[in-house]
């Protein structure tokens, strides 16, 4: 450390004209010493312009690059505020400076750290004015005397304390100058030192001379000085006299002031604590005062007119204020305060019930006003609207407020007398409306009067397009239901469309009637209904609580979990989560008791149109699932019904879809005449064409779908059953005309679904066409096929191919009596009765006719270009061959095609 500190004061402090007097080697605290570099604190004493002395504390540190140090930090001691020994009762190494910031450090050892506080303590001692204060630093350590260290004793390695009585003393830059210049003067300064040591002791005797002469030549001026010290030190004593006096003046003064300042004081805070109280005196007076024209509002104020019912409003609005105004408790027992109280709930209560009955009244006077209009709407497919009613009520929405915060019981009452009136009216209207819808449906209603909106269903049935002959069908697909008129015909098709379009109605009616009311109720009765698409949590619990409407069964399922099991995911696809509406249990509980049968009364609508005819339950699941949509986007509660009535509907087709399986399964075949295309193979071709149109665009082709699927599965098993029992017509032909036909049929229609169900019905045809092709076929040229198989058992036998004409079964003059009996006029001959047959067996309706002719050509060709191959294989050059040739051939199908 010895070392250091001469580096330093040499280097750093020495070329500054400093003097190092302590320094500590430490490192920031709370830093591993691994990762925090470490530093030296100096405290050096320089001589400033003036001949001051400034004491500074530096921060020194080694240079990045090479071992010379650097100053990194600067301090005047004079900014230093506190010196922080952290703890003194413990030996720590850890101290803080405060400076303009606090400097937290670490020595190197508790003994360092003492002597660098110690030297602080000295040097702010001696040098400041305003000294900096020393917390939690020992008693021990703030001593002027510094003690001797013992013989033997080494200095601390951490820090060097240098103090005045150092013997060594660096000489400043003039004292070298003086000392060159008199060492300059004597040549013999250097090579003689005695010489020049003798020199300088006679210039010391002469100048110690001059100096007593000159001393003893001032005495009377000495003594002229002694004297002027002597009256200096009297009139110092005299001034400090009459400073004691003023002192004893000063003091009588300085209990005198602080008398008068204790009493100031009790003024301050007397005037403080009035003014407080009057303040509090006038915002209690401020919040407790009514005034009269309310009060004469509350009791005697118009409720029917516009101007009164503002002026009440404000009235119980100021009522309300003063009711529940922020007192202090302690205030709140003064007897003005609770007469006040009293007066303002007696006001409360005498206006609460005078609002209460005049509400009521009006409630009931405009449930059976709104009643007395019902036979203007009893003729038109249209509900009535409460818009007027619902402007009359709602100046009086600020009112409600006021009643349902002052007296939630009248509330409640008030609430349950317009659920009640309401309700007998809503159920009225609804189910009159319903009828009205009926009659409409089957004809019996006023057409004309049916107002229907220019929005039809996306592929509607106007746009259906059903072949000509299906319509002369009888027997379709729909026959199940026993309706009178044929499904398909253009009566059939106007009562589908007629349908829809009043279903829709239905429908488009319903929503704005509920959905008014809903938003009426939020606002008139204050039950909020808002989006939620706040955190997940609210989520989860506005979810939950939905669950109980939608399924009182399971209680905390949500309203897209209860669609999804219930209806699909289809109607849930487009619709994201955070915009499905919640509505709050009270405002659905009311709701409810407002239209307490309108599930029923839809679904003995649905029930009603289903039983007119089982294919209306396909037009109902689209036009449903479009206003679920619709009602759940906007939040109303008429989209739990909706859901529910859904449901309904879903099971309905369901339903439908199984009658036909059923049908199809029942279905039996004449047996008299040839079978053809079976019936259910063309209902399902007029079935799917009304579908497609019913269902493109929709969200509920899912489920057109899945019935797909069923039916095809279904229509396949069955043909297979109608073949393997028919007698008339063979398997084959049952099988390859029906598959071919719903090849056709699937092919026009294109559904996406059905593409495998499309590619199994082709290999089916074509398996057994070329079954019944072999079959009927089978071997024309008998005898000579016959032959050819013997020549082939020989030849696996190992008989060699130009061998076999030396076997004496095989000779070339047996096989020239087989082909002499197969001339090309028998072979016509044969030909054409097989094609007769083939008449027999195929139905004109399908037209296979060329298809299975071709079939067997080129089966015949394929028989006769094998036996022609083996002749020549096994006969060369016995020029044998068949009477007809392959052209032969081909002219005898297409003769026999022709005259058929």
């Amino acid at each position: 450390m010895t070392t250091i500190k001469h580096t330093l004061q040499k280097d750093i402090f020495l070329p500054n004209d400093e003097r190092l007097v302590g320094l500590v080697n430490v490192t920031q605290a709370g830093k591993k010493k691994k990762s925090s570099k470490s530093s030296f604190l100096c405290a050096a004493l320089s001589t400033g312009v003036d001949g001051n002395t400034q004491v500074h504390v530096y921060q020194v540190k080694k240079a990045e690059k090479g071992e010379s140090f650097k100053k990194k930090l600067t301090w005047m001691l004079r900014e230093l505020k506190i010196v922080d020994g952290k703890d003194k009762a413990k030996e720590i190494a850890d101290f803080d400076l405060h400076f303009e910031k606090v400097y937290k450090w670490t020595a190197s050892s508790v003994d360092d750290k003492d002597a660098f506080i110690s030297c602080l303590w000295k040097l702010s001692q001696r040098h400041l004015v305003q000294k900096p204060e020393f917390n939690n630093v020992p008693a021990r350590l703030m001593e002027e005397i510094i003690k001797p260290f013992n013989q033997g004793q080494n200095v601390q390695e951490g820090v060097a304390i240098v103090t005045e009585l150092e013997d060594y003393q660096a000489l400043s830059g003039k004292e070298e100058t003086d000392l060159e210049t008199l060492m300059s003067e004597c040549n013999a300064a250097i090579s003689n030192a005695e010489s020049f040591a003798e020199q300088l002791s006679k210039q010391l005797s002469v100048l110690d001379g001059a100096n007593i002469h000159s001393i003893m030549g001032s005495e009377d001026q000495v003594l002229n000085l002694m004297r002027l010290l002597d009256d200096g030190i009297q009139q110092a004593e005299n001034i400090e006299t009459k400073l004691d006096s003023y002192d004893k003046i000063l003091l009588g003064v300085k209990e005198q002031m602080e008398v008068m300042r204790d009493k100031d004081t009790l003024l301050s805070v007397r005037n403080a604590n009035h003014q407080k109280m009057l303040e509090e005196i006038e915002s209690l007076v401020n919040q407790l005062d009514l005034d009269n024209k309310y009060m004469k509002s509350l009791i005697e104020g118009d409720l029917s007119t516009p101007n009164g019912i503002l002026e009440c409003t404000a009235a119980a609005q100021q009522l309300q204020r003063c009711r529940h105004a922020s007192i202090h408790p302690a205030l709140q027992k003064m007897a003005a305060v609770e007469e006040q109280m009293k007066k303002f709930n007696k006001l409360s209560a005498d206006f609460s019930r005078r609002l209460a009955r005049h509400l009521n009244n009006l409630f009931i006077h405009q449930g059976n006003e709104m009643g007395e209009t019902l036979s203007r709407h009893s003729t038109d497919l249209k509900l009535p609207q409460h818009k007027s009613s619902h402007q009359d009520l709602m100046p009086y929405t600020d009112l409600m407020v006021w009643l349902k915060q002052a007296d939630p019981h009248s509330f409640r009452e008030l609430t349950m007398v317009y659920t009640s009136n309401l309700a007998k009216l809503y159920t009225k209207e609804i189910q009159e409306f319903l009828e009205c819808a009926k009659q409409t449906m089957t004809g019996k209603g006023d057409k004309a009067k049916l107002n229907i909106s220019g929005a039809k269903l996306s592929g509607s049935s106007t746009s259906l397009s059903t072949p000509l002959d299906a319509k002369k069908r009888a027997g379709s697909i729909h026959s199940v239901d026993s309706m009178s008129v044929v499904p398909g015909s253009d009566s059939d098709m106007a009562m589908h469309y007629l349908f829809d379009q009043v279903f829709d109605k239905v429908l488009s009616e319903l929503e704005p009637v509920c959905l008014a009311e809903q938003d009426f109720c939020c606002k008139f009765f204050h039950l909020l209904s808002e989006v939620q698409n706040a955190s997940s949590q609210e989520e989860e619990t506005e979810t939950d609580d939905a669950g109980d409407i939608w399924m009182k069964q399971k209680p905390k399922i949500t309203i897209e979990q209860y669609i999804v099991e219930n209806l699909g995911e289809g109607l849930t696809s487009r619709i994201p989560t955070s915009q499905l509406r919640q509505i709050n249990e009270e405002l659905r509980a009311m709701m409810l008791e407002l239209f307490p049968s309108l599930e029923d009364d839809l679904g003995n609508f649905i029930l009603f149109a289903d039983k007119i005819d089982g294919f209306n339950s396909m037009y109902m699941l689209v036009r449903m699932s479009q206003h679920v949509t619709n009602t759940q986007d906007t939040g109303s509660f008429l989209s739990v019904t909706f859901a529910s009535s859904l449901v309904k509907v879903k099971r309905n087709f369901d339903k439908f879809v199984q009658m036909q399986i059923k049908a199809i399964e029942e279905n039996k075949v004449s047996k008299k005449v040839k079978c053809g295309i079976i019936t259910f193979v063309h209902n399902f071709e007029d079935f799917a064409n009304q579908a497609e149109s019913i269902f493109r665009g929709s969200e509920r082709h899912a489920d057109l779908d899945k019935a797909y699927q069923r039916l095809v599965n279904c229509i396949y098993v069955n043909i297979a059953r109608i073949a393997e029992d028919h007698p008339k017509t063979p398997r084959e032909v049952i099988l390859m005309e029906n598959f071919h036909h719903m090849f056709s049929i699937l092919s026009h229609l294109k559904i996406p679904c059905l593409e495998n169900d499309k590619k199994i019905a082709k290999q089916k045809y074509h398996d057994n066409l070329n079954a019944y092709t072999k079959d009927r076929l089978g071997r024309p040229l008998e005898k000579l096929h016959t032959f050819v198989e013997g020549i082939k058992t020989k030849m696996n036998q190992g008989v060699k191919a130009e061998e076999v004409g030396f076997q004496l079964a095989f000779s070339k003059q047996e096989l020239r009596k087989v082909i002499k009996e197969y001339p090309g006029k028998e072979v016509k001959k044969s030909l054409d009765h097989l094609y007769k047959k083939l008449e027999k067996h195929l139905s004109e309706e399908e037209n296979l006719y060329q298809v299975v002719w071709v079939s067997m050509q080129n089966e015949f060709i394929k028989q006769y270009t094998a036996y022609v191959e083996l002749i020549n294989q096994c006969y060369p050059d016995s020029n044998i061959t068949l009477e007809f040739s392959i052209d032969d051939v081909l002219q005898f199908f297409s003769q026999i095609a022709q005259s058929h």
